[in-house]
């Protein structure tokens, strides 16, 4: 058994902060560098999730996926019944993934242009790289790994801080779907 990812990251960061405090950034050659590096780390990024939802697009596998959607923290509901294909579920996740990667780039452009950090460039040139490749949907559609055990569809939440305040895992087991179709609880189906 390996490292958790989070282990991982914990020590890119450590070290990565340690090799900032070597790095003169106050050279304008040095500081260009780094923000080429980064700027290449979000292409490739963006090419990868780029490629996957190619392959989502080509597999477009129309198997139907029900699971139980927990309710959100602090609700009195019921988990929602949600009804849709991997392909569908695929591609939200892809796009969820997307959406985020370009969330911290605002968030880094934020930091390193208005606020003038530089130390966070080499930090975010390697984690969310390695995030991509290490995402569930990369896992499937770009390593070929099958789609069953923490791979099964849907995803688990990884487990983290704001894991638990988002109302827990979806529930894709056949007695959590019946007593949900049972009680009437949402029937959303995505296309």
């Amino acid at each position: 058994m390996g490292l958790s990812p989070q282990i991982t990251n914990l020590v890119i960061i450590l070290g990565m902060m340690q090799l900032a405090k070597k790095i003169p950034f106050e050279d304008p050659n040095v500081l260009n560098l780094c923000r080429a590096l980064y700027a290449l780390s979000n292409v490739l990024i963006l090419g990868i999730h780029l490629y996957i939802m190619n392959t989502i697009n080509k597999k477009k596998d129309l198997t139907t996926l029900k699971y139980v959607e927990p309710a959100p923290m602090g609700s009195t509901e019921e988990g929602k019944l949600v009804t849709t294909t991997v392909h569908a579920y695929d591609l939200a996740q892809a796009k969820s993934l997307l959406r985020s990667q370009m969330m911290g780039v605002f968030m880094m452009g934020v930091m390193h242009l208005y606020f003038k950090y530089t130390n966070p460039l080499l930090i975010q040139s390697i984690i969310p790289l390695k995030g991509a490749f290490e995402s569930n949907l990369a896992k499937i559609h770009l390593l070929g790994q099958p789609a069953s055990g923490d791979l099964k569809r849907p995803f688990k939440q990884a487990a983290g801080l704001m894991a638990g305040l988002q109302g827990g895992a979806a529930q894709s087991d056949k007695k959590a779907v019946e007593a949900a179709e049972r009680a009437g609880r949402g029937g959303a189906k995505e296309e």
